[in-house]
């Protein structure tokens, strides 16, 4: 169970004031301006057309994968963590990712949006060392709904770049990742953890 203060870095920073919309379904987005054929385009390049969506059956997302994507992994060597394998995802919290020390990387998130439309959604990050939190990782997903032909969405953040250094290197940092929208609902939530090191 997460202590309080815990849950407090895993939730969405919020903008005073907005309130999120009452959730519509496809269909009530797809109706909405229905004589606007620009707009009536532009919804069905997204998706979002009468009929396309079923009542919501499981969840609305599935995020299928993250990979930390560099120019300076070597060639053949990708890092991606399968967040379908249950197995995988236990073993990431034991068996850190070691992480090149100085060098730019980016986050890639690939997921699927099921049915329903989802708002505001976000992947927070909270990074802790010898259990003090060091960093604290906020991007924003954005706004989707199913994709028209049932492919995956990949989201790219921006790119960051690895500490460096020995005191850097000494030990393991351990990471807290989640998925959630607007709303608070969370669509994944799972623990990994690294280490940096002078080579991937």
């Amino acid at each position: 169970m997460s202590a309080p203060h815990e849950e407090d870095d895993l939730a969405p920073t919020s903008t005073p004031g907005y309130k999120p919309s009452a959730a519509k379904s496809v269909d009530e987005y797809a109706k909405l301006d229905a004589e606007d054929e620009s707009l009536a385009r532009w919804k069905a390049s997204l998706g979002i057309v009468p009929g396309a969506s079923t009542a919501g059956n499981g969840p609305k997302v599935t995020i299928f994968s993250l990979e930390l994507a560099s120019s300076t992994l070597p060639p053949g060597k990708h890092l991606v963590m399968d967040l379908q394998n249950q197995a995988e995802v236990a073993s990431l919290k034991k068996n850190p990712v070691t992480i090149k020390e100085g060098v730019e990387y980016n986050v890639r998130i690939n997921f699927k949006v099921n049915h329903s439309i989802i708002s505001g959604v976000r992947y927070i990050q909270v990074v802790k060392r010898s259990g003090v939190k060091v960093d604290k990782m906020e991007q924003m997903l954005g706004s989707y709904g199913p994709h028209p032909k049932g492919e995956l969405y990949t989201k790219n953040f921006d790119p960051e770049e690895s500490p460096s250094g020995m005191l850097a290197r000494s030990g393991t940092y351990h990471v807290r990742s989640r998925v959630v929208d607007d709303d608070g609902e969370v669509y994944a939530d799972w623990e990994w953890s690294f280490k940096l090191g002078k080579e991937w």
